[in-house]
């Protein structure tokens, strides 16, 4: 008997060993992971998943103007891209019995060049052994608004170098500034009037008034009349309370009189804190803006990591390239506020 409850025993205790022996090489294989020291070439992967997450999602938090201003475009491949304009055609004319025919004159030429833009960051190995996450997190959150910013003020130029020449993204062959009292045709046609889209008027309800009559004069590449309707304004913080009363207010400005407001909601209002001259003002047509105002995004910005073996520093880079430009002045009417 005593011989088969010893038998018994040595059973029960090779199922306990063998049940016990995978528990065993798991706890063996935990150790030796805990006490195996992380080597610099895997903490910046570790971290990299992290710091794209908070990258991402800082800049998609942020306000975008682009899509507002610019029409997207792609550049198909090309390092740059040139529009040409077309000269348009007189009025009809009274048939006599032959069909009269007019040539069409080439309008001018813009080339838009996207600029290559980059910028970088570094996590040194310590910052991440000490857990330093409230100092590290605030990399990527930079990085982000650092493009934001560059991207804003880069779209912004078209308006805040509006009265000047611009050639950081684009050349134009008419040779003077998006704003100019100067603007000329290829057709020969007279420019004496409406070829003026600058005035330096104060933001006020009569500057407004005056600066859509200017627009509605406007000529087209034969001097004809062209339809524009002004229905936009485009303005800094700091000018927000006046566009506020002359847009909004349902009766006249500083009158007594029950007037009715003759711009009350006749425009669309933009405020954006990209434009940097507190005084400096734009009245637009809508739809000719989106025709003649464009944006490329030649490579999407890029947000990559490399570990540097011999410093034991994590690096972030971020790499663009971009550009912008206008192919006809006719959109806006810039007010350059002196």
């Amino acid at each position: 008997m005593k011989t088969i409850f010893q038998k018994l025993g040595q059973f029960a205790k090779s199922i306990f060993l063998a049940l016990l022996a995978p528990i065993a090489v798991y706890a063996e294989r935990m150790f030796v992971f805990a006490v195996t020291p992380m080597t610099s070439g895997n903490f910046g992967d570790l971290l990299d998943p992290r710091f794209q997450k908070i990258y991402q999602d800082t800049y998609r938090q942020l306000p975008d103007m682009l899509g507002e201003v610019f029409t997207m475009v792609g550049t198909n491949g090309r390092n740059n891209m040139t529009w040409s304009n077309v000269g348009t055609l007189t009025d009809w004319d009274e048939f006599t019995g032959t069909i009269p025919y007019t040539s069409i004159s080439q309008g001018y030429d813009v080339t838009m060049t996207p600029v290559e833009f980059a910028k970088g960051m570094q996590v040194d190995r310590k910052l991440y052994d000490d857990d330093q996450y409230h100092i590290m997190d605030q990399k990527p959150k930079g990085m982000a608004e650092a493009l934001h910013r560059t991207r804003q003020k880069h779209g912004a130029r078209i308006f805040n170098n509006a009265a000047s020449i611009d050639s950081l993204f684009y050349s134009h062959s008419e040779g003077v500034a998006l704003g100019s009292n100067s603007h000329t045709t290829t057709s020969g046609a007279s420019t004496a009037t409406g070829f003026d889209n600058l005035t330096t008027a104060s933001l006020t309800a009569t500057a407004v008034f005056a600066a859509r009559l200017q627009m509605i004069g406007f000529r087209g590449d034969q001097a004809e009349r062209i339809e524009i309707q002004p229905d936009e304004l485009w303005y800094p913080p700091d000018l927000s309370e006046q566009a506020f009363e002359i847009i909004k207010s349902a009766g006249k400005l500083d009158t007594a009189n029950n007037n009715r407001n003759f711009h009350e909601g006749r425009y669309k209002t933009y405020e954006w804190r990209s434009l940097n001259d507190t005084n400096n003002w734009f009245m637009c047509d809508g739809t000719m803006r989106r025709a003649s105002a464009f944006w490329s995004d030649r490579v999407s910005a890029e947000f990559a990591m490399v570990e540097d073996f011999d410093t034991l520093v994590a690096k972030w880079r971020g790499y663009c390239r971009h550009g912008m430009t206008y192919i006809d002045w006719r959109w806006i009417n810039v007010a350059s506020v002196s």
